[in-house]
């Protein structure tokens, strides 16, 4: 992956990743902190990055909605 603030590519294991899954595909999203500069990333992921982090392992949250 690449640090959206300091534009350098870093590897990091599964645990180090959080995928957030909204209603619609279009509000999944994954984030990573930059071993490098430190920086808080959160990126847009779509079907294809969505399967490759499930599969990896990655730690899924499931947003819903709130009812009441």
């Amino acid at each position: 992956m690449y640090c959206s603030q300091c534009r350098e590519k870093v590897e990091l294991p599964a645990e180090e990743f959080r995928l957030t899954l909204g209603r619609t595909p279009a509000q999944a999203h994954y984030s990573f902190g930059c071993p490098l500069c430190g920086a808080a990333v959160r990126k847009q992921a779509g079907e294809k990055i969505v399967a490759a982090l499930i599969g990896a392992g990655v730690r899924t949250m499931r947003l819903v909605p709130a009812e009441g």
